[in-house]
């Protein structure tokens, strides 16, 4: 679906924003990508649907070479939502919203109907069409830019930050909904700091730092990685330095989220 091949990316002549980049993402992946401020993933990010051109390098969607595939061609593969969705949003409605997309590809107004209703209805907004998206919360507004994606019906979905402002009960939804996207076949791609986030959600996880790829691999291998992490600035989630820390007692024990902590501490108290 994805192929990044050695690209290079500056904003500037001076300090290479992306470092010879090699990315291979397969179609129904979930990937996460990972890193401290700066360490190129919104970048890299940008450049899967033709926001960014390589300086040097080329990356391929789904065989179209974004250095000369017009972006309308890239954004009906590659659907982007950013980080802050007030440089998203710009319609007065939440229906406006979700529906601008699919008006643009030329789709019927019944068809833009059950897109908008489909869309709205995964996040959890069917009740809210006809609100102006900065009447809502933070995290709902947030969520609206998610449908507006969904609603395009796009192959990939990146999502830059998509916990960012919401409560627990947001957090569960963002989930379902990449769960729910990828048993229909999208690849999910997850800009994010939340760790925790990570551990519940990607099965494999991208590592960046200064513009390069430090790490790529199963989130479980780079969770409990402490040297890797450390050399990130990343703090793994709580279960997995509750882990390390009961190893360096001569305690072994795996776990990489809260669910597998509580099935591990059941196990060992001998519960049903």
């Amino acid at each position: 679906m994805i192929d990044v091949r050695g690209v290079w990316f500056w904003y500037d002549h001076d300090v290479p924003a992306l470092r010879d980049v090699n990315l291979t993402v397969k179609a129904g992946e979930i990937v996460a990508l990972i890193g401290q401020n700066g360490g190129g993933k919104t970048t890299l990010a940008k450049h899967l649907n033709g926001l960014l051109k390589p300086s040097k390098g080329e990356v391929l969607v789904k065989g179209y070479n974004t250095k000369g595939t017009p972006t309308h061609v890239l954004a009906s593969i590659v659907a982007y939502v950013f980080q802050n969705p007030s440089h998203q949003i710009f319609m007065s409605t939440v229906y406006d919203e979700v529906a601008y997309g699919p008006l643009q590809q030329g789709l019927s107004k019944k068809t833009v109907d059950e897109r908008v209703a489909r869309a709205l209805e995964m996040v959890g907004l069917s009740l809210h069409p006809r609100t102006h998206p900065y009447d809502l919360d933070y995290g709902q507004m947030k969520l609206v830019t998610v449908a507006s994606a969904i609603a395009m019906n796009p192959e990939v979905l990146v999502l830059d930050e998509p916990t960012t402002g919401q409560d627990h009960r947001g957090r569960r939804k963002v989930a379902e909904v990449i769960r729910q996207l990828n048993m229909q076949g999208k690849t999910v791609i997850i800009i994010t700091h939340d760790m925790r986030f990570v551990a519940e959600t990607a099965p494999r996880t991208v590592v960046m730092a200064d513009g390069r790829i430090l790490a790529d691999g199963p989130t479980q291998a780079i969770m409990t990685d402490m040297e890797l992490l450390s050399q990130a600035s990343i703090k793994p989630p709580q279960p997995v330095q509750l882990s390390h820390r009961l190893g360096e007692h001569g305690h072994r024990l795996e776990m990489l989220t809260v669910s597998d902590a509580v099935d591990e501490m059941r196990r060992r108290l001998g519960c049903k």
